[in-house]
């Protein structure tokens, strides 16, 4: 289960994207990146980043911990910057956090950085599987840090949660998108990859990590939906993984054509 941990000090904004992450330190004296359920990108980024993370973390990669975090109203109080006060004033309550790792830098193949088949071809079955199109050489969202790589920011995934209707269709997708992952040259085990990956996953791992998924993020209006939302995530996992190779395959093909 995530820990919960609570907000003491809103230490600096990270101007990156629409979500307006920001690093905010704890009562448990750790620092983490935050998520606001505030943002523009909504709950929903929210949801995919914990659902995401904690299924690469069951996969083997390396993801910073994943906490939840409670923010208090008094929290921003005293905050200058008018922009961020409104924005902690709408995410009081639970919201998402990742564990900051200082000194690390984004993976840059100009700066040489590289990665072993074995772990790039995991991460890019792993982005295929939960649908994430926001790991490009343009926005790599990884980390290196003590000459490790971490995967970070995963709200672009489970796109198809933004329209519940195309579901079905999605869970069955090639995602075609994989073609431009960042990881793609180096990835050249999927298929081995893939196999170990898929005795990894199972409906029950699904159904244990959606239990985390806090009440409010899939059901803002408490209309009392959360639990059959959190189903339909896990029927979508379930699905997805019974059609691995389709996307498999897609990405092994994206792959030839660039060696």
């Amino acid at each position: 289960m995530l820990r919960t941990v609570t907000a003491t000090r809103y230490v600096l904004p990270l101007r990156e994207g629409g979500s307006l992450p920001a690093i905010v330190e704890a009562d448990d004296l750790g620092s983490y990146v935050v998520k606001f359920r505030g943002a523009g990108q909504g709950p929903l980024a929210l949801v995919a980043e914990l659902v995401a993370g904690e299924i690469g973390r069951a996969l083997g990669l390396r993801v910073p911990e994943l906490v939840l975090m409670d923010i208090d109203s008094a929290l921003g109080r005293n905050e200058p910057d008018a922009e961020i006060r409104h924005l902690l004033k709408a995410s009081v309550g639970l919201n998402l956090a990742l564990d900051y790792l200082p000194g690390s830098t984004m993976f840059d193949i100009a700066a040489r950085d590289t990665v072993g088949p074995e772990e790039a071809s995991l991460a890019v079955w792993f982005d295929a599987f939960t649908q994430n199109v926001d790991r490009t050489p343009r926005n790599a969202n990884l980390l290196m840090w003590h000459r490790k790589l971490y995967l970070i920011d995963h709200g672009a995934a489970l796109y198809f949660h933004h329209n519940w209707e195309t579901m079905p269709e999605k869970a069955e997708s090639p995602f075609t998108e994989i073609g431009k992952h960042v990881l793609l040259p180096w990835a050249s085990q999927i298929k081995e990859t893939g196999a170990l990956a898929q005795q990894k996953l199972s409906r029950s791992l699904f159904a244990e990590i959606l239990a985390q998924v806090p009440d409010e993020w899939l059901d803002p209006d408490a209309g009392g939906a959360a639990a059959k939302k959190r189903e339909t995530y896990v029927n979508f996992f379930t699905n997805r993984l019974s059609a691995a190779g389709i996307f498999e395959q897609e990405a092994i093909d994206a792959h030839a054509r660039l060696v």
